[in-house]
């Protein structure tokens, strides 16, 4: 059986996993809807890439959540065009 020739100090270990962890996805934010969304990829929350619609995400929603999402967009686009006419 293999079996280690000297004991490993703390510092020795930590320093080995000092490169073992977790990287934060790269997040940027849509142009459409303001969510943040992985790069280069489609909004899962309103369906367009690059300010162009690719997918319709209301279509398979049901009825309820269809109105509650369209609220959502409609509160977050007023919000947006009151900050734009606000700046000089």
């Amino acid at each position: 059986m293999a079996v280690p020739k000297k004991r490993h100090s703390k510092s020795k270990v930590g320093r080995r996993r000092m490169h073992i962890y977790l990287e934060q996805p790269n997040l940027v934010k849509c142009q459409k809807c303001g969510n943040f969304i992985l790069p280069h990829q489609v909004c899962p929350f309103c369906g367009y890439y690059k300010g162009k619609m690719v997918i319709d995400v209301l279509a398979k929603l049901e009825k309820k959540e269809r109105k509650k999402r369209e609220k959502e967009m409609k509160l977050k686009e007023g919000a947006e065009r009151q900050k734009l006419e606000q700046q000089p």
